[in-house]
């Protein structure tokens, strides 16, 4: 079973040299901590910075310098900032080549809820309606199943939806699976975990039409 670092470094390795990629709050963020030294990538966040790179190290931080999660980050050699503006048309542009959503739920047809939990005060949807409706491969990084144990790779989002038939590809702390028009199919399963496990923690339709290879990361 992976922790959040596991999930991001999997990811990690759906990045492809002179990918442009947006990371989303929460686990995404961290994917640009594992990105292979050997090829050249662009990360992009919506608040208006393209050229971020990992994580400062502690006492090494810069307040001035964020993320669109608030979180203090560091920048690569030709960073640049943009307003709003700017990066967002960057996003309604395609000129994005992944994006990496966290989620609360993702339905079998790719359905994906991210953004509200009812009863709970939320500003908004934000940029996540933008990158959703633009993006044209999107995958998220998400636990496999909520607190209470209950499965969050459902039949039918039941949170308010971001956006419809969107998400190509789910890495968990569990397995990686793709999105079909048949349901999410079961590409690699986490070390030390079985595909009964994976069964039993998803609720909406698994196909397993081959032997299942352990992830390697």
């Amino acid at each position: 079973m992976l922790d959040k670092n596991g999930i991001a470094k999997r990811i990690a390795k759906e990045v492809k040299d002179g990918y442009y990629v947006n990371l989303g709050i929460g686990i995404p963020t961290l994917v640009a901590n594992y990105v292979r030294n050997d090829i050249s990538v662009e990360f992009q966040s919506e608040n208006g910075v393209l050229g971020m790179g990992p994580f400062p190290f502690e006492g090494q931080e810069d307040a001035d310098i964020i993320n669109a999660g608030k979180q203090t980050i560091t920048t690569l050699p030709g960073a640049s900032f943009f307003d709003s503006a700017t990066s967002f048309a960057m996003i309604r542009g395609r000129h994005v080549d992944l994006t990496i959503l966290g989620a609360m739920e993702v339905a079998e047809n790719g359905d994906i809820a991210n953004w509200k939990i009812p009863g709970k005060m939320v500003k908004g949807m934000g940029g996540a309606m933008d990158l959703v409706a633009s993006a044209e491969n999107i995958i998220v990084a998400m636990m496999h199943t909520n607190r209470a144990g209950k499965s969050k790779l459902l039949k039918k989002c039941t949170l308010p939806l971001t956006g419809v038939g969107c998400v190509k590809k789910i890495v968990t702390n569990l397995a990686v699976l793709e999105v079909t028009n048949e349901g999410f199919k079961l590409l690699e399963r986490a070390p030390g975990v079985t595909v009964e496990v994976i069964k039993r923690a998803t609720e909406g339709r698994l196909i397993v039409d081959r032997e299942v290879p352990e992830m390697n990361i």
